[in-house]
């Protein structure tokens, strides 16, 4: 493990004491909490979260993220604490209005996974102004806010980019691949893009790249039916995939073209994990996504009270707006057919009795997975 990722992994496990820790500084010294008056530090644990997501279309922040942020924000607050919940699914103007609504009932912070990162910043900034401390949660939105929590994106890209070439082998320099990045208004799909690319170029030829709107499955279908027309079944010898749900429209292009090649994708989504037991999809990124939503609990826990981030947020990040954000990286994991045991059932992401359906059974017998 690297000196970074050390210094996360203490990170992760330094929140955990971060709500017994003395106040350093208050969140809201800066301007008034409320229209009462009332300041952040005087909250106690009797404090009211307003939860953001971005989409429904990937499974993990409707199935982890906001069960798990619920239930830590609990646990730091003797049950006390509140979670007020809104999903955006994937329309920006939409998050928009539900800031609004946030700050309308008065909310005491904000955890915020951005549709848009850029679209978002004058909702982030209006929050700021009525005394409400911002989380960017998963992606760097921009604005005034007051820490973040995701995983180190260009290492994500990189870990993808890595294992396709790893599998591709000699076949690197027989043929091209397809690049399907994600959509251009999530930051992070610009971080994994380029940590792929530090990895890829020069190794490979990439045929055909796409920035996939809104990360849709059946946009990356479109996309790949239209690479496969352009290159010809037989010169493409894989493909990069941001993540599990474009994976999923991927080969489904592939397939009904007769074309089998490995096949990224990021998230572990049940799908994707089913895939890779049946060989279908060659590896997923695992992001311990409890530590991500740990984290963002405790740091939403912290500002709500007044209290310094400085023992749970040990990195510093830059926004386009905002410089030196108090920030906190969370490691990631390449997922093959090899480790599924040793990290999603581990972690009780998934039973194995979830992934081995009757369909996938013999799949799972195939690779020891029982």
């Amino acid at each position: 493990m690297n000196t970074r990722m050390r210094r996360v992994a203490f990170a992760v496990a330094a929140g955990a004491m971060a709500v017994s820790l003395a106040a350093c500084g208050s969140a809201a010294e800066s301007g008034d909490k409320k229209d009462s008056g009332e300041s952040a530090a005087a909250k106690g644990d009797d404090i009211k979260v307003g939860l953001l997501l971005p989409e429904n279309q990937t499974a993990r922040y409707e199935k982890f993220d906001k069960p798990l942020i619920e239930k830590k924000v609990k646990e730091l607050t003797s049950n006390k604490g509140e979670v007020v919940y809104a999903n955006a699914k994937q329309d920006a103007s939409l998050q928009n209005q539900q800031v609004d609504t946030m700050i309308t009932n008065k909310v005491d912070v904000l955890i915020l996974g951005a549709v848009d990162a850029k679209a978002i910043a004058g909702s982030v900034k209006k929050a700021k102004d009525a005394g409400i401390p911002v989380v960017a949660f998963d992606r760097l939105a921009e604005g005034p806010i007051d820490a973040y929590t995701s995983f180190d994106n260009v290492t994500v890209g990189k870990t993808q980019g890595e294992a396709l070439l790893e599998k591709l082998g000699d076949k690197a320099k027989d043929g091209q691949i397809v690049m399907m990045n994600g959509s251009s208004t999530d930051p992070n799909a610009a971080l994994f893009k380029q940590g792929a690319h530090s990895v890829l170029d020069g190794k490979v030829k990439i045929g055909r790249e796409y920035d996939t709107k809104e990360w849709k499955p059946e946009n990356a279908n479109a996309n790949m039916e239209g690479a496969i027309s352009a290159l010809g079944k037989d010169k493409i010898v894989g493909v990069y995939s941001a993540n599990d749900g474009m994976a999923g429209g991927i080969i489904t292009a592939l397939k009904a073209a007769g074309i089998s090649v490995p096949v990224t994708g990021q998230d572990a989504e049940l799908a994707g994990v089913q895939r890779i037991v049946t060989g279908e999809q060659f590896m997923s990124v695992y992001k311990p996504f409890p530590q991500e939503a740990n984290v963002a609990a405790e740091l939403a826990v912290l500002l709500a009270q007044g209290k310094s981030l400085d023992s749970v947020a040990k990195d510093k990040v830059d926004s386009p707006t905002t410089k030196a954000v108090p920030s906190v990286l969370v490691p990631v994991i390449s997922l093959t057919q090899e480790n599924i045991n040793d990290t999603l059932i581990k972690d009780g992401i998934y039973t194995v009795q979830e992934i081995c359906t009757d369909k996938y059974k013999a799949a799972c017998d195939k690779i020891g997975l029982k």
